[in-house]
């Protein structure tokens, strides 16, 4: 069962995704643009750092509408669930950006470190706040969105490891504006490559985990089970697989083994109402099988003698 009030919940948190993102674009777009040409006449890694970061957002929130647009579309032809997992698909491509991201500010810090070049502290202090401003709204606009959305939460984690790196750059220039030494820059910078790759954790494994169909977080398959078990007239169940389409949309496919005497029609009901009300799941297909047809089959599949 997938009823029409998810489909419209489902398309409403995605339109609402989509807007909160089209801002977040232009926000990083004018960032990026300041910060390689602060980043050059300041000479600062830390700041070329962070533009660097803030054009892997430029790429990921365009990533991400695309995936936002692809998976609005309805299924057709040999693709019944339409291209919903694009969604998933954009927020790995997402969480290995950032990892690449933050390997190559790493290695280009260390290369720093032994010979520092020095840096214009006013201007990366400006160049730091200016960021974290930008950043911040940013953050704030798409963290009022569906935190569940895979996709969304991929573009806003690139823009809080942003706004945390424009923090670094603001200490940098405060650091050299104090007279402290311009090693500070690089750094910096390590600590930004680090925070990066710390971000990117959950955008791999929450899509690996939808790519492998792991059951959705929260949702234990044998709590489930012992539910489906406990509805009057059930017997047992096998088969039993809960799984994620996309973000907001779990699926339910599983074999009820009724009793012989009880009504199917009811207990699959039943079955439907609990499920969606318990555990959230709307999607569901439940093949009902009587209880005499499963001994049967037990006694025909039994192994015979020579």
């Amino acid at each position: 069962m997938h009823g029409p009030a998810h489909l419209i919940a489902l398309d409403v948190r995605r339109a609402d995704s989509r807007r909160r993102m089209w801002i977040a674009l232009a926000l990083n777009a004018a960032m990026v643009l300041v910060e390689v040409v602060g980043g050059i006449l300041t000479g600062s890694l830390a700041v070329l750092a962070d533009a660097g970061h803030l054009l892997s957002d430029v790429g990921a929130i365009g990533l991400g509408l695309l995936a936002a647009a692809l998976a609005s579309k309805p299924g057709v032809g040999r693709r019944t669930f339409g291209y919903q997992r694009s969604e998933v698909l954009a927020a790995l491509a997402n969480g290995l950006l950032l990892v690449a991201v933050g390997v190559a500010v790493a290695v280009a810090a260390v290369g720093r470190l032994g010979d520092p070049p020095s840096i214009d502290g006013v201007g990366v202090l400006a160049l730091g706040l200016f960021g974290l401003a930008g950043n911040f709204a940013a953050a704030l606009v798409l963290a009022g969105g569906e935190r569940r959305d895979l996709n969304l939460e991929g573009v806003l984690r690139h823009s809080v490891a942003d706004a945390l790196g424009s923090l670094g750059v603001v200490l940098a220039g405060a650091v050299v504006l104090a007279g402290g030494p311009a090693a500070v820059d690089p750094v910096v910078g390590i600590l930004i490559a680090a925070l990066v790759l710390a971000s990117s954790w959950r955008l791999i494994v929450e899509p690996f985990d939808v790519l492998m169909e792991a059951a959705p977080p929260g949702l234990e398959v044998e709590e489930i089970g012992t539910a489906i078990c406990s509805e009057p007239g059930v017997r047992s169940v096998h088969d039993l697989h809960v799984w994620t389409v996309t973000a907001g949309f779990a699926a339910l496919a599983a074999h009820v083994v009724v009793a012989a005497d009880a009504d199917r029609d009811l207990v699959r009901r039943r079955l439907e109402l609990l499920l969606g009300e318990r555990f959230g799941l709307e999607h569901t297909t439940l093949q009902i099988e009587e209880e005499v047809v499963e001994a049967l089959l037990e006694v025909e599949n039994a192994p015979r003698r020579p």
